[in-house]
């Protein structure tokens, strides 16, 4: 049995969504080879539209029973579903009752061994059958490696018109450069983002951009929009996002969350960060730092992504960090 870790948290709109990415899912649970029975199923909501008077499919569901813990609930599922919808369908209908730091696995009750066996890869929904959410016992542990091929920049918001607004904005603004900088060198991709530029104004001219993969403008607060995720799906190898930006507690933390929910591994880089309050910002690192987020600083950021005095950016990354980055007021928070 092979099994991946499935943490779990809200996104936009207060619905459950799984932290794990699209191509992860194929890998969450294998069986063995003995087990030829690819069914499984899965729907959206919870009033299971499938299920006609006589417990029988129409011909777009077919009825399931979907266990967790002591709970049972019949409910249906659109035929050739595969496995993210079927997350999905286990928490829309238990979702409060889960763990959110755990890993999980999904079996399907077998005729043929009358017991809950694993699924297999690749299975879709054929006929009606019974499923359970099963909790392991090892919770989650978010190691933080950065590798440059894995690893993308998002630079949220450094525009000029919260320059007087911003506390510490020269402060952010001159690590955020460094951060640049030091993917240029790396070959790191740097997503960066605008808010409302006809009011706000671009991107400080402070910032080199020269070779950002994207520069988009925006009106929502977080920078996961089409753009963005249309952009990352042109990196299939990314998994760890440093996000550095204005505000922490609105743009950043929303953006940094709906990655998380997304399945990356988020670094937030907390001396290239600001609100123009110190408490919405002190606070926002700690809530984020809570659900899992990484919270960190730029030199840590670039040492890891070098990992190796001989690696042979070592010394370009160096001259960067020779003088230590402003501390922009963190310190005397601590």
């Amino acid at each position: 049995m092979e099994c991946i870790g499935l943490t779990l948290g809200y996104s936009s709109g207060l619905q459950y969504t799984p932290i794990c990415s699209t191509d992860r899912f194929s890998r969450f649970c294998t069986v063995a080879p003995s087990l030829n029975d690819p069914r499984v199923c899965t729907h959206s909501d919870d009033t299971a539209p499938g299920i006609m008077a006589d417990g029988h499919s129409n011909n777009n569901h077919v009825p399931v029973l979907l266990s967790f813990s002591a709970f049972s609930r019949p409910s249906s599922v659109p035929v050739g579903s595969g496995y993210e919808v079927l997350i999905q369908k286990f928490l829309s209908i238990y979702g409060r009752q889960i763990d959110l730091h755990r890993k999980f696995m999904i079996q399907l009750y077998s005729d043929e061994w009358a017991q809950y066996i694993d699924l297999p890869k690749g299975f879709i929904i054929s006929e009606k059958c019974k499923l359970r959410f099963v909790p392991l016992e090892t919770d989650v542990t978010v190691l933080g490696n950065l590798i440059p091929a894995t690893t993308v920049f998002f630079c949220c918001d450094m525009q000029e018109r919260f320059r007087p607004a911003i506390k510490y904005f020269g402060d952010i603004i001159s690590v955020g450069q460094r951060l640049l900088q030091g993917a240029r060198i790396l070959g790191i991709p740097v997503i960066v983002s605008e808010q409302y530029p006809k009011g706000l104004g671009s991107t400080v001219q402070e910032m080199d951009l020269t070779g950002a993969r994207l520069v988009f403008p925006k009106t929502k607060f977080s920078m996961v929009l089409p753009e963005a995720e249309a952009a990352l799906a042109d990196l299939p190898g990314v998994r760890s996002v440093v996000l550095f930006g204005v505000e922490t507690h609105v743009c950043i933390q929303q953006t940094a969350l709906d990655l998380l929910a997304r399945g990356f591994e988020v670094h937030m880089v907390a001396d290239s960060t600001s609100s123009r309050s110190m408490m919405d910002r002190m606070f926002a690192l700690e809530r984020m730092a809570r659900t899992g987020i990484i919270v960190t600083t730029s030199e840590s950021v670039l040492l890891q992504l070098v990992g190796d005095k001989e690696h042979p950016k070592f010394k370009e990354i160096q001259n960067i960090i020779k003088a230590s980055a402003p501390e922009s007021g963190l310190l005397s928070k601590v």
